[in-house]
């Protein structure tokens, strides 16, 4: 596949940046085109997973027969069936008449299936046996028809842990899996950003009639080190912002620090690695503070259904903050509530083991942020009986930054 190749490709579907892992992508898509192999686009959300079944079918045998976009997760469990395999008249409450699906209707052609780890795994079998043999039954029939559909898919899911969780079919992944096409995320592309802000500039200027923005070298600088957890998507919004709202079309980095949210904890450092080489790594207490956060979050659920339960007189036990939550959700155990002064800590009385425990359920909104990534570490090596490897996985850090943050603290003996 020649360089010429990739940039008529880019021009066409209006493809931004140089980056190496991008043009292998798209290498990908154009040597696979050809084939009716089933084709797996893996990528976050806001990379632009979207252009490449686009890509695929446009350059393959099919590309004078129809092509479709579902959002799997956009249809209702109860109808993705129905919009897929079609139905019989009377098959279900409201089928007035009989229905062709996607896999009828696009008979020669292409289907994109968006967000496909987000079918229902009933949906899921039907897939499975539509890839294997062609074959698919409507909804309320039994008559076996054929269909010459070539299936494209994507997901910003992780699908090996799906499958490990149970929430996908283990043979449907591989059979998906065949030709696997990784988008890179924003981040892995950082040469690529000041060409999209070039390019989303130019467009908003022309769209509201306004003098085009631009980033000094400050700004340009503080835009590659993002993580842009939202990826081009991101981007786009944030130029469009800065073009609307900014009088001054010079952006500058105190300007562009407004539009950047966490901007503390969502930037991208550059390190050295062991080699002497650099390579990017983000900021290391994001983890953590997200971690805090999902804490706190656990927190305020915990009190506005105490709160919420008092008030209904329905007994509760409590464990942890994981098991409070199920417990939560289930009525049916036999447990009572025992107050003690602001629901911050909480006393708990197990009937069954007749035992009493206290567990302290938020920590003081005093406590500045390395006081609160201490107490976290902390409880985390008292939890896991001072193992270093599984302190680290519970807190979602390496074992090298867990060995760091113990030095830190005076935590390492």
């Amino acid at each position: 596949m020649s360089e010429y190749d990739i940039q008529v490709i880019k021009q066409r579907y209006n493809i931004i940046g140089t980056s190496v892992k991008l043009d292998r992508a798209i290498e990908i898509a154009l040597q696979v085109a050809a084939t009716d192999l089933t084709v797996l686009i893996l990528g976050e959300s806001g990379v632009g997973k979207e252009n490449f079944p686009k890509i695929i079918h446009a350059n393959s045998a099919r590309k004078h027969n129809s092509y479709i976009a579902v959002n799997c997760g956009a249809i209702p469990d109860g109808t993705i069936d129905s919009e897929l395999f079609g139905h019989e008249k009377g098959s279900f409450t409201g089928a007035t008449e009989a229905r062709k699906g996607y896999f009828e209707q696009l008979d020669g052609g292409t289907i994109f299936l968006d967000e496909v780890a987000e079918l229902p795994m009933g949906t899921q079998a039907r897939l499975l046996r539509v890839l294997e043999s062609g074959e698919f039954i409507k909804v309320g029939s039994s008559k076996v028809q054929k269909t010459n559909v070539r299936v494209v898919a994507a997901t910003n899911v992780n699908l090996s842990e799906a499958v490990a969780s149970g929430r996908f079919r283990e043979d449907l992944y591989y059979r998906l899996n065949i030709v696997p096409i990784y988008i890179p995320p924003l981040r892995e592309r950082q040469e690529d950003i000041p060409l999209l802000f070039k390019k989303f500039a130019s467009d908003f200027s022309a769209r509201y009639h306004m003098p085009t923005i631009s980033l000094d070298a400050g700004a340009e600088q503080m835009l590659r080190q993002y993580a842009f957890p939202g990826n081009v998507r991101q981007l786009k919004n944030m130029v469009e912002q800065l073009s609307v709202i900014e009088e001054n079309r010079n952006i500058t980095a105190k300007v562009l620090e407004k539009y950047i949210p966490n901007s503390v904890t969502s930037m991208v450092h550059v390190v050295p690695d062991r080699t002497g080489k650099k390579m990017d790594m983000t900021f290391e207490h994001e983890l953590i503070f997200k971690f805090l956060a999902d804490m706190q979050r656990d927190i305020n659920d915990l009190k506005s259904q105490i709160a919420k339960m008092r008030n209904e007189d329905v007994p509760l036990r409590v464990g942890s903050i994981a098991e409070t939550k199920n417990l939560l959700m289930n009525r049916n155990n036999n447990v009572d509530i025992v107050e003690k002064g602001d629901y911050d800590e909480v006393e708990l009385t197990d009937y069954e083991e007749g035992e009493s425990k206290v567990e302290e359920v938020a920590m003081s909104n005093t406590l500045s942020l390395q006081e609160q990534e201490k107490e976290m570490i902390i409880k985390a090596l008292k939890k896991n009986n001072g193992k270093r490897k599984d302190t680290a996985k519970d807190l979602g850090i390496s074992e090298r930054t867990l060995y760091r943050k113990l030095i830190e603290y005076d935590l390492n003996k």
